[in-house]
């Protein structure tokens, strides 16, 4: 193993004890998330050796200090869930400009925290990480809020929230403009249970599935979506689909023979619950395999 396979290993049995914890940081996956594309900075990726002169290549100590400070600099004494709302908007959203735009969709950049926190733009729901960690790190009574479509951040009881939308930088959203989100995003009406807290293990799961959507529109980074794959997969919950996936990945990435081999075992799996897509899958091993000849 080299050392930056020895690196990427251990960094991924930290993403995976983190996940199964009694009380998962959110943080730190996604800062482990963030490092699987790369060490931070305008540098070009390098690998990392033992010895590295720098102690924290993917910004994970730095990102997790930065989240420290910018919770230092709340005002202290917020006592009603409007107050903090309009603290974090004052702070995060007007004073350090964190926010985002149709343009921030295009980059794979938008949905790692350590970027974000860089560029201070991101999808609405990197930036609700960021005001979810700063929040919490002061004492907010602060939740994620996964609306189909569109993530805004919760403060207050969720039974009546007041709800906020840092992807504009922290505005205020009413009950009615999240109606519209979801009616937008499923043609639905917006039900109380949409309401509810994410979960932290949620937050990472819809992170990786919006880098497998980023990378799906792009052929030639099967390499992202080989690792939001891999993450995915350590998730004590994930679709079982997956693994087929990662097989699929696998043959388009020239790895005929891992991907047979996966492709066979996720046939095994489905052949008490779906004989027919079973035996599909194993033709398609076949023929993954027919490739090496």
């Amino acid at each position: 193993m080299s050392a930056q396979e020895s690196v990427t290993a251990d960094r991924r049995r930290q993403f995976a004890e983190e996940a199964r914890s009694e009380r998962p940081d959110l943080a730190l996956l996604c800062l482990l998330l963030g490092a699987e594309a790369g060490p931070v900075g305008p540098e070009e990726p390098r690998p990392v050796r033992p010895g590295d002169a720098s102690p924290d290549p993917y910004g994970i100590d730095a990102a997790q200090i930065e989240l420290d400070r910018l919770a230092g600099l709340l005002p202290h004494g917020i006592r009603t869930p409007v107050g903090w709302a309009g603290a974090l908007a004052g702070l995060l959203g007007e004073r350090h400009e964190f926010g985002g735009s149709p343009a921030d969709y295009q980059r794979l950049e938008s949905s790692l925290l350590q970027q974000v926190l860089r560029r201070r733009r991101g999808l609405p729901i990197l930036l609700s990480v960021v005001w979810i960690e700063v929040a919490r790190r002061a004492g907010a009574p602060v939740y994620g809020v996964a609306l189909p479509g569109h993530f805004v951040v919760g403060f207050g009881d969720p039974e009546h929230p007041v709800l906020v939308d840092p992807f504009t930088g922290g505005a205020p959203l009413t009950g009615e403009e999240a109606g519209l989100f979801v009616a937008g995003a499923t043609g639905a009406r917006l039900e109380p249970s949409m309401l509810a807290p994410a979960r932290p293990l949620e937050i990472v799961l819809r992170i990786l599935n919006n880098i497998r959507a980023w990378a799906a529109a792009r052929p030639e980074r099967t390499d992202v979506s080989l690792w939001a794959v891999d993450l995915s997969l350590l998730l004590p919950s994930h679709p079982a689909r997956l693994r087929y996936e990662r097989a699929q990945l696998l043959v388009q990435r020239g790895e005929f023979q891992r991907g047979a081999a996966e492709m066979e075992e996720y046939a095994e799996v489905l052949d008490t619950i779906e004989p027919t897509t079973a035996e599909t899958v194993r033709h398609k091993a076949q023929a993954a395999r027919a490739l090496l000849n």
